[in-house]
């Protein structure tokens, strides 16, 4: 099962950094206007000047363009006016021309700092950066008390990747003035760059105090309670922006973002797809429904829509990473890192690609490069949660143990999210497992797994049920034995997660003739379209239809959708040509390996040590009810066994197929296939028994599924 993800690679929250604009806006007077209306000597040029100044502080800008034109052509010249054109020429649009008109009014007064000010915005909004800093500080130079100019100067730093400076030049502003809503929310999104969440809450917070209707504050402040994990508390400031601002195309879409975050799936994607409803063009929305799109399954949609971000915007390195991840659910790998390349060779600065590339790569079974680029990506963000996760999980080598010493600081914790901080728990308890330290190891487990309960609340319930209903879909049905169609072998490997079954997989897929499809949940898809359409077709035919879009239709698949061991009684019946082999091992071997290993995929149980051992004993209990009935069609594959005595083991499964023996079934490791499951490193090492009894050194720990497990009588001895 799919290792848990980056949520940060799923979307982007945007942050809107409000610049104050030159002094004139085209719209009616919603500000007050900044017009120098002094009269010249001489009466022509100031009858011209007058009513320039008068229309354009009236809001008439057409009238006002006529005069300010007709006053340049004539050949006047006053500084007041070219730097007022420059304004309207900006707010038009016109940005080159802005540009010349305005540095012309600075050619006729050399210390006018409005011009400057003006002029630091144009080329801002021109995308030269470093030039409207140097104008700006120039405008604060000349008056060194215009906070606006100070602010500006802020978010220019910010886009420059001066933190700190920007930092400093946020708080004159707000020094010079205390009421500046804009200034308090832009210092939010300066510290939020700076990792000082709580300090940015409070200036958010410090903005709405000062102007309640401010809804980009709104929804900068639910970009920062998402960080911290306040997720309830996002939500509510996100739809309060929305609730100001109906046709705020960017709250929308990080509303989507938070929906997503509290598993409202639907609800977000319905967020998203109104934000590009109102802003077709905006590829921020687009991302985040490719996001949506692939926690909801809808992975082809998923990645349309993430290419349509990149449509948007070719240089959108996260689109380029994000699409890479959703190439990898679909087993594009090779895609995927074509993608995730790109990405970072438009950011190379991106630890979240070069940390997705080492997921990759570790899938596609190149660990060493893997090992490289993950340490990469913490080199460039010491703070990246996820890529000490994934680096704990890969045979790391002992060159460089800074990362490590990083790890276990406890500044690493400071600021983070709890999302964060499962990262970092985990990867503590890896490490620490592997050092042979149980005993600290077990301590970071624990910590991990309730926090990942505080998220998401463990639901076995659901589970056993929907196992208790098919149960009795299948008792009611007959083994169909009306004449079908011939169809490909179809293998079905069940069971519980961290059950072998993906070491079980490569040892199938060494058969050439074998495509494996990997946990693709297509059975349940084919059975809910049987019962909902009657078109006369077999759940056979329903079955491979959805099989021949992964795989050539002659040959013998297997399915690892493990859940699939609910429908056993009905593949059994229904599905022509098919068997089902069943994993299991020791059931404290199973549930220590499930608890270590931060899955996200099917996770509904797996950080809750109860509910494991209770959904371990539902799916033992449901398979032997099958087995009961169906002895013939199902396999049992003890794990156990398996890695003590491989050999004999395969050779009995290999003959129970009715396949040709080949020795290759012996090396699985040598298998060249992509593995997306938490055995992607495991499985590249030859079969071997060192997890048996494993969970010996975790008893304590493990008491809560030890009282439940013990309580039967299959399992009364079970610790004796």
């Amino acid at each position: 099962m799919e290792q848990i993800g980056d949520k940060n690679q799923e979307k982007k929250k945007v942050t809107e950094i409000q610049i104050f604009p030159v002094p004139f806006a085209l719209e009616d007077k919603k500000e007050k206007l900044t017009i120098i209306t002094n009269t010249s000597s001489k009466p022509s040029k100031e009858e011209l000047i007058d009513k320039a100044f008068k229309f354009h502080s009236e809001g008439n800008i057409s009238e006002a363009i006529k005069y300010y034109q007709y006053f340049i052509n004539q050949g006047f010249k006053d500084y007041r006016v070219f730097s007022n054109y420059g304004g309207i020429l900006k707010n038009l649009g016109k940005l080159q021309d802005a540009e010349l008109i305005t540095r012309k009014a600075i050619a006729l007064n050399p210390d006018f700092a409005i011009a400057y000010y003006n002029l630091g915005n144009i080329l801002k909004d021109l995308g030269k950066l470093k030039d409207a800093e140097l104008f700006t500080r120039k405008a604060i130079e000349l008056n060194p008390d215009n906070a606006n100019a100070h602010y500006n100067l802020g978010g220019l730093l910010r886009d420059l990747g001066k933190l700190k400076d920007a930092e400093l030049s946020t708080r004159k502003a707000i020094e010079l003035n205390p009421a500046h809503a804009k200034a308090h929310s832009n210092l939010g999104g300066i510290l939020r760059d700076l990792g000082k969440l709580q300090d940015a809450e409070i200036s958010y917070r410090k903005a709405i105090e000062l102007n309640p209707q401010y809804a980009i504050a709104h929804s900068n402040l639910g970009g920062i309670l998402q960080d911290l994990g306040k997720l309830q508390d996002a939500e509510i400031s996100y739809r309060k922006a929305i609730e100001l601002n109906p046709q705020f195309a960017i709250a929308h879409s990080n509303l989507g973002g938070i929906l997503q975050d509290l598993g409202k799936l639907q609800e977000a994607e319905i967020s998203c797809r109104k934000a590009i409803e109102l802003k077709p063009d905006y590829a921020d929305a687009h991302y985040n429904l490719g996001g949506i799109l692939r926690d909801l399954g809808k992975l082809k949609d998923a990645e349309f829509s993430t290419r349509q971000a990149i449509k948007l915007n070719p240089q959108f390195a996260m689109a380029h990473s994000n699409l890479g991840t959703i190439l990898k659910d679909l087993g594009k790998l090779k895609d995927a890192e074509f993608a995730t390349r790109q990405a970072i060779k438009l950011n190379p600065q991106n630890a979240i690609a070069q940390s997705n590339l080492g997921r990759i790569l570790k899938d596609l079974g190149k660990l060493k490069d893997a090992e490289f680029f993950t340490r990469k990506a913490i080199e460039l963000n010491p703070q990246y949660a996820m890529a000490y996760f994934s680096l704990s999980t890969l045979k790391y080598s002992d060159k460089n143990k800074i990362w490590q010493n990083q790890l276990f600081s406890e500044s690493i914790l400071k600021n983070k999210s709890q999302e964060d901080q499962i990262n970092i728990y985990f990867a503590r308890a890896n490490i620490l497992h592997k050092e042979e330290k149980y005993k600290e190891s077990s301590k970071y487990l624990t910590i991990a797994n309730n926090l990942k309960l505080v998220l998401k609340p463990s639901i076995p319930d659901t589970l056993i049920k929907k196992s208790k209903v098919l149960l009795i879909e299948s008792d009611k049905r007959e083994i169909n034995k009306k004449e079908q169609k011939n169809f490909p072998e179809s293998i079905f490997i069940v069971g519980m997660a961290r059950s072998g079954s993906t070491l079980l997989e490569s040892i199938l897929s060494m058969n050439t003739g074998v495509d494996d499809l990997g946990e693709i949940n297509i059975l349940e898809e084919s059975f809910l379209a049987w019962k909902r359409i009657d078109e006369g077709l077999t759940l056979s035919e329903l079955y491979f239809k959805k099989v021949n879009d992964y795989s050539n239709e002659l040959k013998t698949t297997t399915n690892k959708w493990l859940y699939n061991y609910q429908y056993a009684g009905i593949i059994s019946s229904e599905i022509k040509n098919a068997k089902i082999i069943h994993c299991y091992r020791n059931p404290l071997d199973n549930i220590l390996s499930i608890y270590r290993s931060h899955i996200a995929q099917g996770s509904e149980y797996f950080s809750s040590l109860v509910d494991c051992a209770n959904v371990y004993l539902n799916q033992e209990e449901v398979m032997s009810k099958y087995k009961n009935r169906f002895r013939s069609k199902i396999y049992d594959l003890d794990y156990d066994l398996l890695v003590s005595n491989p050999n004999q083991e395969i050779k009995s499964l290999i003959s129970w197929l009715g396949w040709k023996w080949d020795d290759s079934y012996l090396t699985p490791h040598l298998n060249p296939r992509s593995v997306s499951t938490r055995s992607n490193v495991e499985v590249r090492s030859p079969i071997n028994s060192k997890s048996i009894g494993g969970w010996k050194n975790y008893k304590d720990m493990l008491t809560p599924a030890i009282n439940i497990l013990t309580q039967t009588y299959r399992y009364r001895h079970l610790i004796s």
